[in-house]
C-alpha cells in the first residue's frame, strides 16, 4: 500500500521495553548489522509476540479460514466467529492465535470442546489434547467488541465509519502493519497464508457488503440484516482480507490477456460515481496488459480483479482493491510529472497484485519487496505506455521523495511497522533502477525481473532469494551493493578530481562507502556519449576524456542512485 507518510503507529502496550540486537536483518552473504540500526529501535513484549516464530506458531500452518462476521454499524460494533483450519508441523500442544484485546473473545471450541485461553496482551494461547505432526484440525473462535477505529486510514489501521455523499453509511477495514487481528482472529504472521478463504458478512438490509475473491451467496435473515458469502480461491495475506460496506452499484468489464484467456473486471463504486468510474477506470485494461508484459499474467485469475471505491486513499487488498483517489490524475491530482495522466492508486495498488500479494514477504522487515518492487513498477508502466525517456522523468520525480534516513532492511523477529519515511518507497525503486543500470543488459534485467517473480508467485520471498537470484543469473557477486544499498542510510559516494589539460580532461574517481569493498560499475562523460568506469573503495583510478570541457562533464546520476563529490 502507498503511504506517504507510512505508519508512524507503534504499539503503546504495557510491558518490558527489550533492546533487540538486530542481526537477523541477513542475506546469505549477511554481515555484521551496522551500529546505526543496533543503537536505535526499541520494541515491546508485544511486539515479539507478533513478529516472532514462536514454537506456539511454527508447530501449524494455517490452511482456510471460514470468518463469519456481524456488523453493526450504528453500534460500531462486531461480533461472529473464525473457524481456523490447520496442519500440524510439530507436535504441540499449545498454540498461539492473535486478537486485539479490545475485542473479548466468547469462548473457544476445539472439536465441540471449550477449552480455556490465556491472554498475553494481544496474543492468545489455548492449551489443547495433543497435537501429532501430519495431524489436521479446526479452532474455532467466537467473539465480539469494538473494533479500532483507524484515525488516518489507511495510514493507521482499523475500521472506518463515514457516510456517503447520500447520507448512507460506508464502512471499510485497512490494516496493513498493525494486523488483520484488529478485526478478527487469526495467525497475524505474513509467513503463514492461509490457502484459501471465506468471508461471510452480515450487515444492515439494503447495504452491501464487498470482500476479497468471488460472490457465492446473499441470504437475508430475519433480524433486518443480509449475509454476503464471498470465497477466495488462492493464498492471501491476512492484511489483505477486506471489509467494503456501502450502497454500492456494480459495473464489470472483461480484459482479455495475450494467450486470450478473460479475466472478470468487477467495479463496485458509489451511484453518483458510475459515471465518471466507466470512463476512469477504462485505464485498468492497458495497465494489466503492461503488467502482464513485464511480469506475466495477473496473478489472481479465477478470483477476478475488482476496485471496490473506499471513504479512504487505497490499499492493495488482493482481487478487492481499495480505490479512494476521487477520479483523479496522480495521487489526489498531483504528484507526478504534470504532462502524464494516469492514476496513481490504481496503478500502484494493482502493482501490488504482484509483489505483495502473490509474491509476499515473511517478515515486515523486508516490506521492501513490497513496496519497492511495486514503486518501481509505476515507472516500468510508464515505460510501458510512454516509453524509456518518460520513465526516466517519472524517476526523478520520485527521486525527489527519497530521504536516506533508514535502511530498507528493517529488524526481523518483531512487529516492527514504524516505517517513519518514504525510503522503503522511492529508494528502493531507486535501487532497482540502479541495479538495472549495474547489469548493463536490459534483456537480461526484464527477464531476471520476471522469471525471480514467477518462480515465487502464490507464495513468500526473502530479500537472500532475491539476491542471490541476481548472483546466479548475471553471474556476478553483488553482495556489497545490496549491503550498501539496503543495510545502510547512506549513499555511495563517487569521489572525482578533474585536471583540463587544454580540450583534455582527466578524471580521477574512487568510491567512498560504508561497505569497504563496495564496487559499481557507473557511467560518467559528456551526456549521450558516456563511458562505463569500474571505481572501487578508496582507491584512484584515471580515466581521460578527449575534446571534453570539465563543465561539460556529468555522472550518470539520472541512472544510479549516488552521490557526488568533487568540482571542477
Amino acid at each position: 500500500m502507498y503511504k506517504a507518510l507510512v505508519f508512524n503507529f507503534i504499539y503503546k502496550n504495557k510491558g518490558i521495553i527489550i533492546l533487540f540486537f538486530l542481526y537477523f536483518i541477513g542475506f546469505s552473504t549477511a554481515r555484521a548489522q551496522p551500529d546505526f540500526f543496533k543503537k536505535k529501535k526499541y520494541f515491546t513484549a508485544a511486539d515479539t509476540l507478533r513478529g516472532m516464530l514462536r514454537p506456539e506458531r511454527t508447530c501449524y500452518d494455517v490452511t482456510y479460514y471460514d470468518l463469519n462476521l456481524k456488523v453493526d454499524i450504528a453500534k460500531k460494533y462486531i461480533s461472529g466467529k473464525n473457524d481456523i483450519y490447520f496442519d500440524v508441523k510439530e507436535d504441540f500442544s499449545t498454540l498461539q492465535f492473535d486478537l486485539f484485546d479490545n475485542l473479548t473473545i466468547s469462548y473457544v471450541l476445539f472439536e465441540g470442546e471449550q477449552f480455556d485461553y490465556k491472554r498475553e496482551f494481544n496474543a492468545i494461547f489455548v492449551t489443547l489434547p495433543s497435537q501429532k505432526k501430519g495431524s489436521s484440525g479446526v479452532l474455532s473462535v467466537f467473539y465480539e467488541g469494538y473494533p479500532t477505529i483507524a484515525q488516518n486510514a489507511p495510514w493507521d489501521g482499523g475500521f472506518t465509519f463515514r457516510k456517503d455523499a447520500d447520507g448512507k453509511d460506508w464502512v471499510a477495514t485497512s490494516c496493513e502493519g498493525i494486523g488483520a487481528s484488529l478485526w478478527y482472529p487469526c495467525k497475524d504472521y505474513l509467513g503463514d497464508e492461509p490457502d484459501s478463504m471465506a468471508i461471510r458478512v452480515s450487515v444492515p438490509t439494503g447495504l452491501q457488503a464487498i470482500c476479497n475473491g468471488n460472490l457465492r451467496a446473499t441470504e437475508p435473515s430475519y433480524d433486518g440484516y443480509t449475509r454476503f458469502d464471498w470465497a477466495v480461491t488462492y493464498p492471501i495475506n491476512n492484511y489483505n482480507v477486506a471489509l467494503n460496506i456501502g450502497n454500492y452499484t456494480h459495473f464489470s468489464d472483461i480484459y482479455t490477456a495475450a494467450d486470450g484467456e478473460k479475466l472478470a473486471l468487477d467495479y463496485y463504486v458509489m451511484p453518483y460515481n458510475l459515471e465518471k468510474a466507466r470512463k476512469h477506470f477504462e485505464q485498468v485494461k492497458p495497465m494489466l496488459a503492461c503488467y502482464e508484459r513485464f511480469f506475466g499474467k495477473y496473478p489472481f485469475w479465477r478470483d477476478g480483479y475488482a476496485l471496490v471505491e473506499t471513504p479512504h486513499l487505497g490499499m492493495e487488498h488482493q482481487s478487492a482493491i481499495a480505490y479512494g483517489n476521487q477520479y483523479q490524475r496522480g495521487y489526489m491530482g498531483g504528484r507526478m510529472p504534470e504532462d502524464m495522466n494516469w492514476d496513481f492508486i490504481i496503478v500502484h495498488e494493482s502493482g501490488h497484485e504482484y509483489f505483495g500479494n502473490a509474491l509476499s514477504v515473511r517478515d515486515h522487515a523486508e516490506m521492501w519487496l513490497h513496496e519497492s518492487f511495486t514503486t518501481y513498477a509505476e515507472a516500468l508502466y510508464t515505460e510501458c505506455t510512454l516509453g524509456y525517456e518518460a520513465a526516466l522523468r517519472y524517476l526523478l520525480y520520485q527521486r525527489k521523495f527519497v530521504r536516506n534516513k533508514e535502511p530498507l532492511l528493517g529488524p526481523m523477529d518483531v512487529n516492527f511497522t514504524d516505517w517513519s519515511d518514504t525510503d522503503t518507497y522511492y529508494k528502493g525503486s531507486w535501487v532497482l533502477h540502479t541495479l538495472r543500470n549495474a547489469i548493463g543488459d536490459d534483456p537480461l534485467w526484464f527477464d531476471v525481473l520476471k522469471s525471480f517473480y514467477q518462480n515465487h508467485a502464490i507464495g513468500t520471498v526473502t530479500t537472500s532469494d532475491f539476491t542471490e537470484y541476481i548472483k546466479l543469473r548475471t553471474k556476478k557477486n553483488y553482495d556489497a551493493f545490496f549491503e550498501q544499498y539496503l543495510r545502510y542510510p547512506n549513499l555511495p559516494v563517487i569521489e572525482l578530481k578533474y585536471e583540463q589539460c587544454a580540450d583534455n580532461l582527466q578524471i580521477s574517481y574512487r568510491w567512498k562507502a560504508d561497505v569497504a569493498d563496495f564496487a559499481m560499475p557507473i557511467k560518467m562523460g559528456k551526456k549521450g556519449q558516456y563511458k562505463t568506469v569500474n571505481p572501487v573503495t578508496n582507491k584512484w583510478q584515471k580515466i581521460n576524456f578527449k575534446n571534453l570541457r570539465a563543465t561539460d562533464f556529468s555522472v550518470a546520476t539520472e541512472l544510479f542512485l549516488v552521490k557526488e563529490k568533487g568540482q571542477p
